[in-house]
């Protein structure tokens, strides 16, 4: 926003970002948000029409997105940056895997302060130690504790026409270890249950019908032993505008 007064000073702007956390914490509404507050259009990249499967190829391809990007101020989003930015020292990955990191790296240090390059990874571990080095600001996006979901839930409700009588105290203990992204469907589920319902559903019947679904669905064992045993039995059961984003697509190659 004030990069000529950094330039001024003989500084460029910081304009590589990496987040690292479990996924639907926020990291891809992260860069969506950088683009639009810049107002700047945000290119995803396209990992089916970047690695290719003959030597060289990936190099190949990733020297035409950056000569692209470098074409215009944006925003360039790696999302699942380990797919690409894999550790080198790894003795299961072949050559070709630790040139295209390589080459990844002396790309990332040729960009232009106005492309903003933002990485997101679910698995920091994976990623090469020189990467870490390339982007100046690190940001962690973990998965919320119950206080963090319920706030996220009492700022969805808070804005529906009709209000539950569950508080989002009890809301948030039911639902246990979630992501934001798994709270925000689990809200949207009980509006779309309680609109279709045509005035016949009310909300705190569509909030029963949608707990009564969240407590049968299937999760991955990992996530299911951070639930709290005390969950199903330290509540009651429940009485029966933005603008619009600039996104594209980095173009796979001709």
């Amino acid at each position: 926003m004030r990069a000529d007064v950094l330039r001024a000073h003989g500084y460029e702007p910081r304009h590589r970002v990496l987040l690292s956390g479990p996924p639907g914490n926020g990291k891809t509404s992260f860069a969506e948000a950088v683009a639009e507050g810049l107002g700047l259009p945000l290119f995803v990249v396209r990992y089916d029409a970047l690695i290719g499967s003959y030597l060289g190829e990936t190099n190949a391809r990733l020297r035409k997105l950056f000569d692209f990007v470098r074409t215009q101020p944006s925003v360039l989003f790696f999302d699942e940056f380990d797919a690409i930015g894999k550790e080198r020292g790894d003795t299961h990955e072949t050559g070709e895997i630790k040139r295209v990191v390589s080459f990844l790296l002396m790309q990332l240090d040729q960009l232009p302060s106005y492309v903003i390059v933002i990485a997101a990874t679910n698995h920091a571990e994976l990623l090469d130690r020189a990467v870490w080095r390339r982007f100046q600001l690190r940001l962690g996006f973990p998965a919320p504790d119950k206080k963090l979901v319920e706030v996220f839930l009492d700022r969805i409700i808070s804005g529906w026409p009709e209000l539950p009588r569950l508080s989002v105290q009890k809301i948030a203990a039911k639902l246990g270890a979630v992501s934001y992204a798994e709270a925000l469907d689990f809200c949207q589920s009980i509006r779309r249950r309680h609109i279709l319902g045509l005035g016949e559903v009310g909300i705190d019947e569509a909030l029963a019908k949608e707990l009564e679904l969240w407590a049968s669905r299937v999760r991955p064992d990992f996530l299911n032993a951070e639930r709290s045993d005390k969950t199903s039995s330290e509540v009651d059961a429940p009485t029966a505008t933005t603008a619009p984003r600039r996104r594209g697509k980095v173009p796979p190659p001709a």
